[in-house]
């Protein structure tokens, strides 16, 4: 009930203080238009209210806009301009194009290179000189009769050899016979020159009574002829020769049983 009564009270005052606030805006002459009165006199109250404590009015009080101003400021405010960088689209792809299947590259054969056959070569021309012919017999050994080979094989002393050229209607035979180590040196007819040396060649003809080697074999040709090989120039009372050489040559032994 005292809560009633106080609220009661409240309200009766509120509505006094309304009234009182009222009273003088409606007694101001009638000529008096409210267009006349600025806006700051509605918005305050009167300065004559009675004395008594000041309720707190929650009245939102609105406040006329000011005068707008007479000139446009002289220049407009600069404005932020953001460039930003617009690229062009990317194109559109073209329409996709069906490719056939593509063919695998036809490989020609290619040709063998064709070899020319390869021609001897020829032999240097020599200025027409002397022949002379050197070369070395050996007598063989008894653990390889009739076998092509010197393994074993000793130098024989006083063998016979003839050079045979046959580059005239009549043979030029001219014979030499070797030393203890089995070397011989035999020189051509001076009717012989170097110009007709592939006519001539060296053969065997015999071995000493004293040795066990009798039968000359064909090893580098010892018995149809061996050919002579050229190998160097030489002066000999002071005419030019031309060196050939033979061989080795060879006589099979005579071995026990």
């Amino acid at each position: 009930m005292g809560v009633c009564s106080v609220s009661r009270a409240c309200c009766l005052l509120l509505l006094l203080l309304l009234f009182l606030t009222v009273r003088p805006l409606s007694a101001l002459p009638s000529e008096l238009s409210l267009a006349a009165i600025p806006a700051t006199t509605l918005a305050h109250a009167p300065g004559h209210q009675p004395h008594g404590p000041n309720p707190h009015h929650h009245h939102h009080h609105l406040l006329a806009p000011g005068p707008s101003p007479l000139y446009a400021p002289a220049h407009a405010p600069a404005e932020h301009h953001h460039h930003h960088n617009v690229h062009a689209p990317a194109p559109a792809p073209g329409p996709y194009v069906a490719h056939g299947p593509t063919k695998a590259p036809v490989h020609t054969p290619s040709h063998a290179p064709v070899h020319t056959p390869s021609q001897a070569p020829a032999v240097p021309r020599m200025s027409r000189s002397f022949i002379a012919v050197q070369g070395v017999v050996y007598c063989k050994s008894c653990k390889y009769p009739g076998v092509d080979t010197l393994l074993g094989a000793t130098p024989l002393l006083e063998a016979e050899v003839k050079l045979q050229c046959n580059s005239s209607r009549r043979p030029v035979v001219v014979s030499a016979k070797t030393d203890k180590n089995g070397y011989f040196f035999v020189k051509a007819p001076k009717t012989v020159t170097t110009y007709a040396f592939h006519k001539c060649k060296v053969s065997l003809v015999s071995s000493p009574s004293s040795s066990a080697c009798k039968k000359p074999s064909d090893l580098h040709g010892g018995l149809c002829g061996a050919t002579l090989r050229p190998e160097k120039h030489f002066v000999a009372n002071k005419l030019p020769f031309v060196l050939f050489s033979v061989g080795p040559l060879a006589f099979e032994p005579q071995c026990p049983r």
